[in-house]
Parts: structure tokens; sequence; C-alpha cells
């Protein structure tokens, strides 16, 4: 194991380096996101329409906030949520687009 003290003044793009790993933990968390949309989105419920549901009157100021479906598609490379939503429907392109997935975003 490779010890760093707190004084070598590294970034952690460095010690990933010489430890030759990457990040790990942000794939992870944009898998298991899949996986919950494919769950969510295969039945016909209140969180199907929540999750692609919009709402009405005026947006409030300032930046917008990201959606998980924005940010699901751009991290599994595809160009718009509404094709990433129908392959939810076949599970094993499901399986197969999560395991191909580019790693954008991450």
């Amino acid at each position: 194991m490779l010890r760093v003290p707190w004084t070598a003044r590294k970034t952690n793009e460095e010690v990933l380096k010489e430890t030759e790993t990457t990040r790990s933990v942000m794939n992870r968390i944009r898998r298991r996101q899949a996986k919950f949309v494919g769950h969510i989105m295969r039945r016909e419920g209140l969180e199907n329409l929540i999750t692609i549901g919009r709402m009405e009157g005026n947006k409030s100021r300032g930046r917008q906030r990201e959606k998980m479906l924005d940010g699901m598609t751009s991290w599994m490379g595809t160009k718009r949520v509404t094709d990433a939503l129908s392959e939810t429907w076949d599970r094993e392109s499901w399986k197969d687009m999560i395991a191909n997935a580019k790693g954008q975003g991450t």
C-alpha cells in the first residue's frame, strides 16, 4: 500500500497514477442508478410517472438542477432520454447498454 503524507502536496490524480488505479465509485453509483431506472421504467406505476413526468408552471430562477435521467444518458452515451427509456422494456439490451456504458460524466 502506498503511503502518502499529507505534506507531500500531491493531487489525487498523481496518487492514482502512482498506484495504477482508476476511480470506480462513480461508475458503481451510475450503474446502480441505471439498474434502478430500468426497474422503475418496466413497471406501470406512480414511480414511472414521477421519473418521466413534467411539472406545470414556470421554471424557478437560477441554474436548473440536473435531472437523474439527463446524467444517466450522458454517462451511457445516448443522445436522448427517450432512446434510453425505450431500451428498458427489453431487459437484455438494457443490461448490455449498462455494461457497455462509456463512463462519460464521471
